[in-house]
């Protein structure tokens, strides 16, 4: 599926790399859409475990760096080819199998809350202010390193995504506290302007 696309690799091929016929794989799954749908779980898999330990750091501001960092020495090593595989699942089945793209879009859900997760501890230290959103906050993370991503793969340019990840770490630390705010945060909190666009 990987080399091919999902739509390019018939059962044939699968069985065939798999040194089974197609009647095996049919004793285990129901059809081709069926087959398609254990590939994105294992897609996710894959993406999320392969960042697990990463996720597990990124309740501080360095843990975050080295994530984003790990992140596009991956993608150099790639030469900026291959972007997001579940992204790429997305593309190939996500508008004609509803079931598939759930599972897909279940990944990119289990991404955004391990951000997330990591921005709430970061706030629960004392390292964001209050009024940072985290929630809202690790969305524009993950949309911001898909974009990159895409544009990496599109110009075979690492440098895209790196980019892309220090624009999203600048508005996480837009959020973190100043040494002025840090000295006043033991009294009345100082009144915070919001900073999303467009506010």
């Amino acid at each position: 599926m990987a080399e091919r696309g999902a739509q390019g690799a018939s059962l044939d091929e699968v069985g065939a790399r798999a040194r089974t016929s197609k009647g095996q794989l049919y004793h285990y799954f129901n059809d081709r859409d069926d087959l398609l749908r254990s590939v994105a779980e294992a897609t996710n898999e894959a993406v999320l475990g392969a960042q697990a330990s990463l996720f597990a750091s990124l309740g501080t501001a360095g843990g975050m760096r080295a994530w984003a960092d790990s992140l596009v020495a991956l993608n150099e090593s790639r030469h900026g080819t291959g972007g997001c595989p579940i992204a790429s699942l997305v593309a190939q089945v996500g508008e004609r199998d509803e079931a598939a793209r759930s599972v897909l879009a279940s990944g990119f859900d289990r991404w955004e809350q391990a951000i997330e997760a990591g921005l709430a501890a970061q706030k629960q230290a004392g390292e964001l202010r209050p009024d940072a959103d985290t929630g809202w906050l690790a969305a524009n993370v993950l949309a911001t390193l898909q974009g990159g991503l895409v544009l990496a793969q599109a110009r075979r340019d690492p440098g895209a995504l790196r980019a892309a990840l220090d624009g999203a770490l600048r508005l996480v630390d837009s959020y973190r506290f100043t040494p002025t705010t840090a000295s006043h945060s033991q009294g009345r909190p100082p009144k915070m302007t919001d900073r999303r666009p467009g506010a």
